[in-house]
């Protein structure tokens, strides 16, 4: 079995070298990029794919990068080779498996254990990007990082899975938590007042689960379940409100470096591949599962458009449609679209009569806005617009949404 070599970055760019082609190369996203062997495999290859999810400012733009994701970040928002390819997350390592198997990936580890790497940080895709580059002998290249926390569960991979290792000492990029508005606020009280203690949580990043998490604080059993966290999670630990008998689980953190130091060496929180914290039948089995997702708008079929804005992509299904189906086949389960009814830089109502865009998950349990609850499951399509514009529409545009539901025959 071979073993894992330590090598500098130059040889890394030389060893890549020898490799044939344009390779599709698969690494880690979001707070885990690995920017050196990112640089090197740009060094490298003339031409190449780079699949990456939710990937972050700072990723090579130029003539002869394919930017491939199923998740669209920041920093491939606006590239001029992005290739989308439509996929909810649970099913993206099937693809990378089977469908589109990497030549390379490049991941950022923790410094090894007892012959095993940590992934860290990000589990994600990329242990079946692993298991699929392997099964055509590519190449598995790791970013070996001393300020990435050592995590556990699927995180952990053995030394003799990867070919060659760089060295570097960074500290990982870091999302502070915003100043939480009165609407956030409101709305997160209003999702929380749905809930009871002992429920299983998950839970996306941004104002309004924040916002929600803040208002879970006095409940106590809650369980984690969930695809990603931010310290909302550990502000929940903090306050007491956390099962400490059930493991929270994760996918792929992102948050403070307060967040990272909990998350080092911690054992109650286990990193998972993401065809099992994200399998709608795994999510269905956890106990009063309780989905909290968010959309840029939502139309008055109870249909949510959390992917585009006009004819241009902006993130993708994500892991919304897996866990909104396993919360809604869980026992006592319930699933949230959670958002503000008014959208501030658009200058707009985020409730409109119809979407125009691609549906990213519809038949959730209720929508909920800074104005009220609008309930959906169990009504008849009339009732459900109804309960749009009477509970969770802004004020100024009930007026045209009823008119638009009468011309839908939903008045």
């Amino acid at each position: 079995m071979a073993s894992m070599r330590i090598v500098s970055p130059d040889q890394l760019v030389a060893q890549l070298s020898l490799l044939d082609g344009a390779p599709r190369v698969v690494m880690s996203g979001n707070a885990a990029m690995p920017a050196a062997g990112m640089a090197a495999v740009d060094a490298a290859f003339p031409a190449y794919t780079l699949h990456m999810l939710n990937a972050p400012a700072g990723i090579p733009t130029r003539d002869g990068v394919v930017a491939e994701t199923a998740f669209v970040g920041p920093g491939m928002r606006s590239h001029p080779g992005l290739s989308y390819l439509p996929c909810r997350l649970s099913m993206v390592p099937v693809l990378l498996h089977h469908v589109i198997p990497p030549d390379i990936v490049v991941i950022q580890c923790a410094p090894p254990r007892d012959g095993h790497l940590s992934l860290g940080v990000e589990v994600n895709i990329l242990p079946a990007a692993i298991d699929g580059c392997r099964g055509r002998s590519g190449r598995v290249v790791a970013v070996i990082n001393d300020r990435m926390p050592f995590t556990f569960g699927d995180a952990l991979i053995p030394t003799s899975h990867v070919d060659l290792a760089i060295e570097v000492s960074e500290p990982l990029p870091e999302h502070p938590a915003r100043e939480l508005d009165d609407d956030s606020r409101r709305i997160g009280e209003l999702v929380v007042s749905r809930l009871d203690d002992r429920v299983t949580l998950q839970m996306g990043i941004g104002a309004v689960p924040d916002a929600t998490v803040l208002a879970l604080r006095d409940k106590r059993d809650l369980r984690i379940w969930t695809e990603m966290f931010s310290d909302c999670v550990l502000g929940l630990d903090q306050a007491g409100a956390l099962d400490p008998n059930h493991p929270i689980t994760t996918s792929f953190a992102f948050g403070t470096a307060e967040l990272y130091e909990w998350i080092h060496d911690n054992h109650r929180v286990r990193f998972m591949r993401t065809e099992h914290t994200n399998d709608p039948g795994t999510i269905a089995r956890q106990r009063a599962m309780t989905s909290v997702n968010t959309a840029l708008e939502v139309d008055l079929f109870g249909q949510a458009n959390a992917s585009r804005i006009g004819d241009r992509i902006y993130s993708g299904f994500g892991g919304q449609t897996d866990f909104i189906v396993g919360a809604m086949h869980a026992p006592h389960g319930q699933a949230f679209i959670a958002l503000k009814s008014w959208h501030p830089k658009a200058n707009c109502s985020t409730i409109v009569p119809k979407l125009d865009e691609q549906v990213t998950s519809f038949q959730q349990s209720a929508i909920v806005t800074e104005q009220g609850v609008a309930e959906l499951w169990g009504y008849d399509q009339r009732r459900q617009a109804r309960h749009m514009i009477r509970d969770a529409a802004h004020p100024d545009v009930k007026d045209a949404l009823w008119e638009a539901a009468a011309g839908f025959g939903l008045a």
